[in-house]
């Protein structure tokens, strides 16, 4: 009687960690479904957010100075980077960012990448300026094609068949977009020259990220602060060469606080969207994360359309649509041969990563 009074009370308790095992699962299993969420969510609103933000500054009719917002995002950007390391030995179990000290040979040896960083940042901005939000992300969709060609003709690397006709649909409706914003008799060719060649620069960003890396110890931070501090120097004569400092000089809301905030914010904005990357990549994965992009590029052309209250016809969406599910598929085609060849998972993120930092059409 007594042994099966005790193998009943074993079973209980057996029954009971059971129970209390799948109720700690499911909780844990919450907590993580609503981090990621989170994570995402913050994610959508710095990109969307720094997008609109960086169209309403560019879109300025009473100043035309494109080099300069940018040039003042780099330098927000910097100052950042310092307050980011002071925070980091004031608390250092809560923020964890390099200590950075400027070396003058770093700083020419990332010189090449920062010539390519400022190119690409400003032909985006132009783009972004020129063509609005609606068309933004066809007009900057050429980056995977260019990622393509350009590892062909520098780094003499091949690509898949699969990899090609992904980029065939991108090429497709990239022209269809083209075609379609000349229907609605609001193309600019010059945003699109712009948008090209800012698609160019960012697959050039990346190649040239890779062989600079060493010279900052592989540390995305360092390099951002060493770039970042490059751009601020190499903007400077350019502002002058292109007349900007004279349209600053007569522009009248340099003393207007809401001016100087928006600008502010847009450099806060900017430098936040290379952390929220490496976040959602943390706690997701590199497929994942570009799906959410290309879920927040749908809804962030929707949100501008809706909000500049425009018509579009069915093939403009169509051209949309594209171009994001070339470049989905692009990526999933190629995390499917990463994995045939075994390339480990958090290199791969750093890849990406390294790349998707400093895009600013992510």
């Amino acid at each position: 009687m007594n042994r099966i009074l005790l193998k009943r009370s074993k079973i209980l308790r057996m029954a009971l960690a059971g129970s209390n095992t799948v109720e700690g699962s499911e909780e844990t299993f919450l907590f993580k479904a609503i981090k990621i969420a989170a994570v995402v969510a913050l994610y959508w609103f710095i990109s969307i957010t720094m997008v609109f933000l960086n169209n309403y500054l560019l879109d300025s009719n009473e100043l035309d100075a494109p080099l300069f917002v940018t040039f003042y995002q780099c330098f927000v950007t910097v100052g950042l980077c310092w307050v980011m390391q002071f925070f980091s030995k004031l608390c250092p179990g809560l923020v964890d960012f390099p200590s950075v000290k400027f070396d003058l040979k770093i700083s020419r040896e990332v010189l090449p990448l920062s010539v390519v960083f400022i190119s690409m940042i400003t032909f985006n901005n132009l783009c972004l300026k020129y063509v609005g939000v609606a068309f933004y992300t066809v007009g900057r969709s050429l980056s995977t094609v260019f990622n393509v060609l350009l590892s062909y003709v520098i780094l003499k690397q091949t690509t898949s068949f699969k990899a090609i006709m992904c980029c065939g649909v991108i090429l497709g409706g990239f022209w269809l977009g083209v075609d379609q914003e000349g229907e609605a008799g609001s193309l600019s060719w010059l945003g699109v020259f712009f948008g090209v060649l800012a698609s160019a620069c960012v697959s050039l960003n990346a190649i040239y990220t890779k062989k600079v890396m060493p010279a900052v110890d592989g540390n995305i931070w360092k390099l951002s602060y060493y770039n970042n501090i490059n751009a601020c120097i190499l903007f400077l004569p350019l502002i002058l060469i292109f007349g900007e400092f004279q349209r600053i000089s007569n522009f009248s809301g340099l003393g207007n606080l809401k001016f100087w905030g928006m600008m502010t914010v847009g450099g806060v904005f900017g430098f936040a969207i290379g952390y929220v990357t490496g976040l959602q990549i943390k706690f997701t994965s590199p497929l994942t994360h570009n799906v959410s992009g290309t879920a927040k590029a749908c809804v962030q052309t929707v949100l501008a359309v809706v909000y500049n209250s425009s018509t579009k016809s069915m093939l403009w969406w169509t051209s949309n649509m594209m171009v994001l599910g070339g470049s989905s598929s692009y990526t999933w085609v190629k995390s499917m041969e990463m994995k045939k060849v075994e390339v480990p998972l958090d290199s791969t993120k750093e890849k990406l990563l390294e790349g998707e930092k400093r895009d600013p059409g992510v």
